[in-house]
């Protein structure tokens, strides 16, 4: 079985953060995700997580479903494979990639076709490098007749060494036999006392076993982050290949000021997406919508032809020709249904909203199931919870409710139900009735005038 070891011990202090360095998020997913769906999505699964600062974060984000082992001190890669050791002598007959955590963009394409030629080579070690057009600060791949003959580091090498532009990406494909026998041969006689991952290179070309290199398509396997700046850039890069991707699948974006839209996330040809529009999880939006400017969307579903403008969701179902916005919160488990029209500065929580019903403005509905065609006037609140439990509300098909109504959950409107503006609704109300509930109007005249007799007569 082919295996996976994933360095993610880095501190990286200069982020300035108490938490291991491949928990930063790009695009939303922490880099460590990236590094492992990427695995997964070529087959390998066994997968093994060296951490070391701040471990127990790692073990928390992963939650058991991988094997983790602790680097308890940073003496070099070498060093934080080796902590993988029994993860690898429980089945020593494939092949185990060693990846760095820290480095998003390694890709599937880049991990099969490598292995494919680790296989077919018989090498002991392949080395996945990458062409740069300023390979400055990398290790540079001396390719031999058979193969590979070492990695040279930018400070040791020679003025011709220093021209090749391919270089070490940090991750290499070993047979796993060979790995387990290699790691046990490092040492630490360097100036840093640490025990390097490159050496095993070297180690196997001594002993006449072969070595090799796959050259990546995908230059950006070298991405890291260092620092804040290191990934900002990641994300400025990552945003904009997934805008890219969708400007390819035919979805508009006239200016992608504020854009971003995470790699999950799927939109249906001819929708347009205006700025400032955060597009998070797994949302999903279907044709010819018009999404933004503002609007935060994350583990939606948006049907065909809908509209939402300065509009915040999630976990909810918006279906099609639906039209919602400005100022609109949609908090989790609400269905808004087809051609219902949610306007400004309204709140669904937890809803059915049904089709061709309308809020036009300044309501909040929760817990509620609404039936079609149905007027909420403005001022609406469905007062679902009582300090101690939430309870629904139902209102039926072709209901026109008043303006300041409060509907006193649990109550259910029967068909056709009209409630008189400022009514309080507490019980029960039977089809095509009228619901009203308003005290006696008292009028005191003249006491304004009593009131502000001192300042009305200063004036």
């Amino acid at each position: 079985m082919n295996k996976a070891v994933i360095l993610a011990g880095g501190q990286g202090k200069r982020m300035k953060a108490d938490m291991p360095k491949p928990l930063f998020k790009v695009l939303g997913e922490p880099m460590l995700h990236w590094v492992t769906t990427a695995c997964e999505a070529a087959g390998v699964a066994d997968i093994c997580v060296v951490k070391g600062f701040r471990g127990e974060m790692i073990d928390e984000y992963l939650d058991g479903k991988y094997t983790t082992v602790l680097q308890a001190e940073r003496l070099g890669t070498g060093h934080a494979v080796q902590q993988a050791i029994p993860f690898l002598e429980n089945d020593k007959s494939g092949n185990t990639l060693v990846l760095c955590g820290d480095a998003p963009f390694i890709d599937e394409e880049t991990i099969k076709k490598s292995l494919a030629v680790h296989e077919q080579q018989g090498n002991a070690v392949t080395v996945i490098t990458a062409e740069l057009d300023n390979p400055f600060g990398y290790g540079r791949i001396i390719r031999s007749a058979n193969g590979i003959s070492g990695i040279v580091e930018q400070k040791d090498a020679t003025e011709e060494q220093k021209a090749v532009k391919e270089v070490n990406s940090g991750a290499y494909w070993f047979r796993t036999a060979d790995l387990v026998e290699l790691l046990g041969k490092l040492d630490n006689n360097n100036a840093q006392n640490e025990y390097y991952l490159t050496d095993t290179v070297y180690i196997a070309i001594s002993e006449g076993k072969n070595a090799g290199a796959f050259k990546s398509d995908n230059a950006d396997i070298i991405r890291g982050a260092n620092d804040r700046n290191d990934l900002l850039e990641l994300n400025t890069y990552a945003r904009m290949a997934v805008i890219k991707k969708h400007l390819v699948n035919g979805i508009e974006f006239t200016c992608t000021d504020g854009v971003i839209i995470e790699r999950g996330v799927e939109i249906g040809v001819g929708t347009e997406i205006l700025p400032n529009t955060i597009l998070r999880g797994n949302t999903v939006i279907g044709k010819n919508c018009k999404i933004g400017p503002n609007v935060m969307a994350e583990n939606c579903r948006i049907g065909d032809n809908a509209s939402l403008n300065t509009v915040q969701a999630c976990d909810s179902e918006i279906e099609s020709g639906v039209n919602v916005g400005p100022y609109v919160h949609i908090r989790p488990g609400s269905v808004i249904k087809s051609e219902a029209r949610i306007g400004d500065f309204v709140e669904v929580k937890n809803s059915v909203i049904g089709e061709k019903t309308a809020i036009a403005h300044l309501a909040y509905v929760g817990d509620s199931d609404i039936g079609k065609r149905v007027n909420i006037g403005c001022g609406t609140v469905t007062v679902n919870y009582d300090g101690v439990a939430k309870s629904r509300c139902v209102i039926g098909d072709n209901c026109f409710i008043g303006c300041n109504t409060n509907l006193i959950a649990p109550v259910k409107l029967g068909k056709a139900v009209y409630t008189a503006a400022g009514t309080t609704v507490t019980r029960d109300v039977p089809d095509y009735a009228l619901a009203i509930d308003r005290g006696v109007m008292k009028v005191n005249e003249g006491y304004t005038l009593r009131k502000l007799r001192t300042k009305l007569e200063n004036k």
